[in-house]
């Protein structure tokens, strides 16, 4: 392979933080990456600042080179630029474009991509998430063998590791994606010396993470339990979160819990989003007779508050229901 010894020279394609890591540790691995490949530069905050994406910072921190093309289907130009570099193989890590089919084929080594999941479970955009919110105890890592399909490719490795009951998305991204950097190196590693066989996925087991919708944070108090709104909340964050309605205006809880043992059976039964306040704390009943506590809110057009605090500010009429 190119770069002397045992370096093979590469293409990167990632675009957030969760890829940055995988491009350090490529780099450490004595790898040559000639070309980096990230989203284009995005309008960011009040002011609409172009900001250039994580991977992109790195890649220039290390003086490599850096493309962003806004197509790359039917990109004449970068397609040159890709097949000028003759790559050994091209690593692709949350890179947020579908890879086409001239690119699949252009490296020897094939097209790598690192997943956060144990595929085929949670096949799309939002794997981490979608695994904590249905309340997976396990999820990992997969490297796998881009195909044209979504998430399809043949698998190479794969990790697994523990999904901690209190653990929201924002805790376990970085995690996996540390985990994930040297599952690449070892997956390129193995590729290189031919100790690693591509074995297909059984597409019958299949689940799928899709894109999160705005509506995935609206609480359902009569469709779901106090554990499963309290999952669908640790892994919709930070983004949409979980909310509801309270008197006709948004309610949004940044934190909850749910209420346990002696303490919740002696709120005994109501109906799903009825509200109970007692002493200074603020429950809400979900289906199966299950209740859940909100620690943190914030009424619409108000601050974030804890809940004896926003209860001091806004004193509950008697039968208040949520949503």
């Amino acid at each position: 392979m190119t770069n002397g010894g045992n370096g093979l020279k590469l293409v990167f394609c990632g675009t957030p933080q969760f890829a940055v890591p995988t491009l350090e540790a490529l780099l450490a691995a004595g790898h040559q990456v000639a070309l980096v490949v990230s989203q284009p530069d995005r309008p960011s905050g009040r002011d609409h600042q172009l900001i250039a994406s994580a991977v992109k910072q790195t890649a220039l921190a290390a003086a490599l080179s850096v493309a962003q093309p806004e197509k790359i289907r039917n990109n004449t130009e970068f397609r040159s630029l890709l097949e000028s570099i003759a790559p050994d193989a091209i690593v692709v890590v949350a890179y947020g474009r579908m890879i086409p089919p001239w690119m699949l084929t252009l490296p020897p080594l094939g097209c790598i991509n690192l997943h956060a999941s144990l595929l085929p479970r949670y096949r799309g955009a939002a794997p981490i998430q979608w695994a904590i919110a249905m309340g997976d105890a396990f999820t990992g890592n997969t490297t796998i063998l881009l195909d044209e399909g979504l998430d399809t490719g043949p698998i190479l490795l794969q990790q697994t590791m523990e999904i901690g009951p209190e653990q929201t998305a924002v805790d376990l991204f970085p995690v996996l994606a540390h985990a994930g950097a040297p599952l690449v190196v070892e997956t390129l590693a193995g590729l290189a010396n031919g100790s690693i066989h591509p074995q297909p996925q059984s597409h019958e087991d299949a689940t799928f993470a899709p894109l999160l919708d705005r509506e995935d944070g609206r609480i359902d108090f009569a469709a779901r339990s106090a554990h499963e709104i309290y999952n669908r909340w640790r892994g919709f964050q930070p983004w949409p979160g979980a909310f509801t309605a309270l008197s006709g205006k948004k309610l949004i809880v940044h934190r909850m819990a749910i209420a346990r043992g002696g303490y919740a059976e002696g709120l005994g039964f109501a109906e799903p989003g009825w509200i109970v306040v007692e002493n200074h704390r603020l429950l809400a009943a979900c289906a199966g007779n299950t209740w859940l506590e909100f620690l943190e809110v914030q009424l619409e057009g108000k601050k974030r508050l804890g809940a004896a605090e926003f209860l001091r500010g806004n004193p509950l009429v008697a039968d208040a229901r949520l949503g």
